[in-house]
């Protein structure tokens, strides 16, 4: 039973943040309160979380917490237009190159970070 039910939310799309902190990077899944991991790369923060959000369900199920499932983000395509000075377009692309991830991913978790830093996310 437990493992089904690990299987069935394991199976549904949580998002996942990713921000840079420190040095390292921080992936938090805000729709399971405390699921939280970090990592010295974007890549290994994605992947302690993966095992993080293992550990936090079967933790929930043991224990008989209410697992939420995820948020609906209906209305919003997860795309904009953002025009920028070419010299901080050139500085991002450098970071995100020394970083070894994309622009839009780099960019992405600057966002990321700061909306958490705001408490908006």
């Amino acid at each position: 039973m437990k493992r089904n039910a690990v299987e069935y939310y394991l199976s549904l799309n949580y998002k996942v943040e990713l921000y840079p902190d420190d040095g390292a990077f921080v992936a938090e899944i805000p729709d399971l309160p405390g699921c939280i991991t970090q990592g010295d790369s974007m890549e290994e923060a994605i992947s302690s979380i993966n095992e993080a959000k293992i550990l936090w369900l079967e933790t929930a199920i043991d224990r008989g917490i209410t697992i939420p499932e995820p948020r609906q983000l209906d209305g919003y395509s997860g795309k904009f237009l953002l025009r920028m000075p070419k010299s901080l377009h050139a500085r991002l692309a450098g970071q995100a190159t020394d970083e070894g991830v994309s622009l839009n991913q780099y960019v992405v978790s600057l966002l990321s970070g700061k909306a958490v830093l705001r408490g908006r996310l």
